[in-house]
């Protein structure tokens, strides 16, 4: 998979859901390959994101890394199928 463009600009998104003060049960994290920009990021924040009980997702342009904080444990797979959804993939 190629990403969405070809600029290499340092960025990370991080979103947070305010529905609730709790710390997270589960937190886990993984490497992205393929992100190039700032679009990347927000593709795969936004597709982890929608996994049901995930939270606070952080993408970090330049490492690749992927972390998020959850319900519950979250399976890898379901993980995977998410980035690959946004056109990437775990490393």
């Amino acid at each position: 998979m190629s990403g969405c463009c070809s600029t290499n600009t340092h960025q990370a998104v991080e979103i947070e859901d305010t529905r609730t003060s709790t710390r997270p049960a589960a937190e886990a994290s993984y490497t992205v390959a393929g992100m190039t920009c700032g679009h990347c990021v927000s593709s795969v924040t936004d597709e982890v994101g929608s996994i049901d009980g995930v939270r606070d997702v952080v993408v970090d342009l330049a490492s690749g890394a992927l972390t998020f904080g959850s319900d519950q444990p979250i399976p890898r797979a379901a993980v995977d199928a998410a980035v690959r959804e946004a056109g990437y993939r775990l490393a």
